[in-house]
């Protein structure tokens, strides 16, 4: 029986783990559920997966869990301490890095530090942290399994291939809702016609990502690290479908596609069970109804935000944190209505415009260079947006 640790289980990726863990109760225990600040819904998933540990990050919210869940036999924790105490219990064989940004680093490299399998969603990490993760998984002998649709199609690719005999990463991306819109009709899009995917149904900040295209550069900066490729052997192709989720070329023309339904499910299970594939309550994929699969090349002038993404991992160092932060912040000042959609790469190239490049930063240099982006919009950037400069 495998026994995971949930970070984030209550948001999108958390909540779908648990139901493919509801269906699997005789192969998997949840030994440790965390989340950020609801603990309605903890509540009910630590009644219904009985964890020895939850934590969550909202120290008044814990407070309230830990009176609604008095009755049980389950400890509860708050913050990073709670986070770290995780990744770390002796009874985790692995955990599921389902938190959304760079709160998730640390936790991360503590798991892997004290030998835990990663099932990994938190592309935060292997953007800024790739460098330190990655060779503390190999020193540790521990495995880094891609939950991401995209990446665990790659991954599945490479199953059974020689690693040396890769040409190109195709990443593939569904181009959002604003998919075939310049730059003039964008000007006064709403969070809410920004949170209407297509095809995905995510969280808030993903969805908004995917609508700005920075989200396929972040996934493209974690290819980099999770593949061991360089930034010019990834390449991005739209594909509107979803159904093809990426891509691996070979160096003798050959071409592997991982095809499915866009549903998380999916690499979720994968990660869960890998090397075994397990059975699924999901419709099939009808060839005859689908008819076609299309491919376009992405906008890089509309969605500029994507072209920074190439500008951030080939500059490397503490760039690709800079390119992170600001993101984080700009969508959070979109969804509350505070810069407009097209104001959120405007405010990522201020900040790398900024930052002087740190190479190879550590730990406390990646969160201080955080720091640093997040002072920088809120000294200098958010200023003179409001005053209309």
């Amino acid at each position: 029986m495998k026994r995971i640790g949930i970070l984030g289980a209550t948001g999108s990726i958390g909540i779908q783990t648990l139901e493919i863990v509801r269906d699997h109760r005789e192969d998997i225990q949840v030994t440790a559920l965390a989340a950020g600040s609801n603990a309605a819904l903890l509540e009910r998933q630590i009644r219904e997966f009985r964890p020895r540990l939850a934590a969550l990050y909202d120290e008044k919210a814990a407070k309230d869990l830990k009176e609604r869940v008095s009755d049980l036999n389950v400890r509860v924790s708050c913050k990073m301490d709670g986070l770290l105490e995780i990744a770390s219990m002796e009874e985790t064989d692995a955990l599921v890095t389902a938190v959304v940004g760079m709160i998730g680093v640390v936790p991360t490299l503590t798991a892997i530090q004290n030998g835990k399998d990663i099932l990994l969603a938190n592309k935060e990490t292997l953007v800024t942290a790739g460098h330190l993760l990655m060779p503390l998984a190999k020193e540790k002998g521990v495995s880094v399994l891609p939950v991401d649709s995209e990446h665990s199609a790659i991954f599945q690719c490479l199953n059974g291939e020689k690693r040396g005999q890769v040409k190109k990463i195709l990443l593939t991306a569904s181009g959002g809702p604003f998919r075939g819109k310049k730059r003039e009709e964008l000007a006064g899009v709403r969070a809410e016609d920004a949170l209407k995917h297509p095809n995905w149904s995510m969280g808030r900040k993903i969805t908004i990502d995917s609508a700005t295209l920075v989200n396929k550069g972040l996934e493209m900066m974690e290819a980099r690290w999770l593949f061991d490729v360089e930034p010019e052997r990834i390449q991005i192709v739209v594909q509107p479908q979803s159904v093809i989720h990426s891509m691996v070329e070979y160096v003798d023309g050959s071409v592997i596609a991982q095809l499915g339904l866009p549903d998380m499910k999916l690499p979720i299970q994968y990660a869960l069970f890998y090397p075994d594939r397990l059975p699924m309550k999901l419709p099939e994929l009808d060839f005859y109804e689908l008819s076609q699969i299309t491919f376009e090349k992405p906008d890089m002038e509309t969605f500029y935000g994507l072209k920074l993404a190439f500008d951030a991992m080939r500059a490397g160092g503490s760039m690709p944190t800079v390119y992170n932060a600001a993101n984080e912040r700009a969508v959070a000042l979109f969804l509350a209505h505070k810069i407009s959609f097209l104001q959120i790469a405007e405010i990522i190239e201020r900040c790398m415009q900024a930052h002087k490049t740190v190479e190879n930063p550590n730990v406390e240099t990646i969160l201080e260079t955080e720091s640093w982006t997040y002072d920088t919009i809120r000294r200098e950037i958010m200023p003179a947006s409001l005053s209309g400069e």
